[in-house]
């Protein structure tokens, strides 16, 4: 039996099609957690940092500093996690180390303090671990996904035929979209 073209356009269409619905949320999720990813350095997508400054007075000195004295001024500030430990990175001023990464920063001369608190951005964060290849059950099903990205794009090119197909203006599209990321390769 001898496949026509027509024949495997047909099926290359219906592949493509279930394909595509098959492996869409997966590409919304590379998509979106890609995104957070190109602007790490402006946006942390595995934590959302509060930051709020006070100014403290009558402060405890340096050698008067217990944990419950600690505790006291982190009720002062506002500071909701628990507390771990402490200790003088220089001689006025102290860090405190609070759970979930959080931190308090007090100038013990001018009696500013920086607390910092940090809540995980749990949906966001795992999407944009993915990213980081996080176990062999994610090389696997990366490698499926890569190979059906690849049979999307083919069956693509091969669906349309005429002036709207490969030997037309999907021809060109196509050559463009490979040569401008090559260009921007070479510029960078």
């Amino acid at each position: 039996m001898k496949l026509s073209k027509d024949k495997i356009r047909l099926w290359s269409r219906t592949l493509h099609r279930e394909l595509s619905f098959f492996l869409s949320g997966m590409v919304l999720i590379y998509a979106i957690s890609g995104l957070f990813m190109n602007h790490r350095n402006t946006f942390n997508p595995h934590y959302s940092v509060t930051r709020t400054e006070v100014t403290l007075d009558n402060l405890p000195t340096k050698a008067e500093f217990s944990r419950e004295k600690v505790e006291e001024v982190m009720k002062r500030v506002g500071v909701k996690e628990r507390y771990t430990k402490h200790y003088f990175p220089r001689q006025d001023q102290m860090k405190v180390f609070l759970s979930g990464n959080s931190s308090l920063v007090v100038d013990l001369s001018s009696g500013d303090a920086v607390y910092e608190s940090l809540r995980r951005r749990h949906m966001l964060s795992a999407m944009t671990n993915l990213h980081y290849n996080p176990g062999k059950w994610w090389t696997w099903f990366s490698d499926f996904f890569a190979i059906g990205l690849m049979v999307i794009t083919l069956t693509g090119l091969i669906m349309l035929k005429g002036k709207r197909g490969l030997w037309g203006r999907g021809g060109i599209e196509f050559a463009a979209g490979i040569l401008l990321p090559l260009l921007l390769l070479l510029l960078s």
